[in-house]
């Protein structure tokens, strides 16, 4: 749990695994207050609209690295792609 009470985090206990588990305080802040808010089991369903990277193609992936502005993308092999896609 953090140092002080914060009155923001709704879910410490969830939140406190997730700071664990390396997610930043904002990150694990939003996942614990939607998880307190919806139910975990609901947060846990959401995304999952697209397929796995794997089954995407090196020019789908090079689109993707461009929309969110990574760099050296087109010297990338496909899994050096899924793996910076991954990792941003």
């Amino acid at each position: 749990m953090p140092e002080k009470k914060n009155p923001s985090i709704k879910d410490p206990e969830l939140y406190q695994a997730l700071r664990d588990d390396g997610a930043s305080q904002q990150k694990a802040a939003r996942i614990s207050n939607a998880a307190a808010k919806a139910g975990r089991a609901t947060v846990g369903r959401k995304g999952g609209k697209s397929s796995p990277y794997e089954e995407w193609t090196v020019a789908q992936l090079r689109g993707k690295a461009r929309e969110i502005g990574l760099k050296g993308y087109s010297r990338q092999r496909k899994q050096e792609l899924i793996d910076a896609l991954r990792n941003s």
